[in-house]
């Protein structure tokens, strides 16, 4: 299904937008060394509440998880690039932390996520996997407008992942938002520009780059969810949800300052 917003609910779509990057921003300070993974799931929890909105993530039980998620942040550490299901970690300097949280708020819904180190240790390997997930998540928002074809941002974003040298795993990507999380269309990290659907205003994306070190292959882990590099490899994950307009194309998950 691919669900088109009438313009005048846009502003309901930057408040939910504003929602998921208020908690992500305050999740990423409180992230700090010693941090348990289950403190961040729950402080996310009490935040939702407070912002009058739900949870996408608790109750989700689609075919590629095992069962419903149970939980109200993906929380991805080192090899884990998606879906991370928080469970009883304490974070450490140096660990690579990816959180995804989408929410829905006034029958809307914002996607989002966020790559960071935790602490002092800062190694240039990782800082470069977050800086080729953020660049090519900017090259795709900047392809997006009305008129342009899915395959246009997904050339844009593989085109900044495969030129830094990174494989690119085609199993997940962005897609479109709207009373619901997940809807069609699907954008690939890397595609052929010209092709898929041609996108309108009122339309919701989910862009989402993410890229593993070494590989391209994921495996899934014991708790039937989080998604790891298959070498063990370090990963990132960068997301936001975009709204076209009919000026092009304006992110509804912008931190606010």
């Amino acid at each position: 299904m691919i669900e088109i917003l009438e313009l005048t609910d846009l502003p309901k779509a930057r408040e939910t937008g504003a929602v998921v990057a208020g908690i992500l921003q305050a999740m990423k300070s409180r992230a700090t060394v010693g941090t348990n993974l289950l403190d961040i799931d729950r402080w996310t929890q009490a935040m939702i509440a407070e912002a009058g909105a739900t949870s996408c993530y608790v109750d989700y039980a689609p075919s590629f998880g095992r069962g419903p998620f149970g939980h109200y942040i993906c929380t991805s550490v080192n090899d884990a690039v998606l879906h991370g299901r928080p469970y009883d970690y304490t974070l450490a300097d140096g660990d690579l932390l990816s959180l995804d949280l989408a929410v829905e708020k006034a029958g809307v819904v914002a996607d989002s996520a966020i790559s960071f180190i935790v602490g002092d240790t800062r190694p240039a390997a990782d800082l470069a996997l977050i800086d080729v997930t953020e660049r090519a998540l900017q090259a795709g928002i900047a392809a997006a407008g009305p008129g342009a074809r899915v395959g246009d941002l997904s050339y844009a974003i593989g085109t900044v992942l495969s030129d830094a040298g990174y494989q690119i795993n085609t199993e997940f990507g962005g897609h479109g938002v709207g009373s619901t999380m997940h809807q069609d269309p699907h954008v690939s990290n890397t595609g052929r520009p010209g092709r898929g659907y041609t996108l309108r205003p009122g339309l919701l994306l989910a862009l989402e780059p993410w890229i593993m070190a070494d590989t391209a292959k994921l495996v899934t882990d014991a708790d039937g969810w989080t998604l790891r590099s298959a070498t063990g490899c370090r990963t990132a994950h960068t997301e936001h949800t975009i709204a076209i307009t009919p000026d092009g194309a304006e992110i509804m998950t912008l931190p606010r300052t």
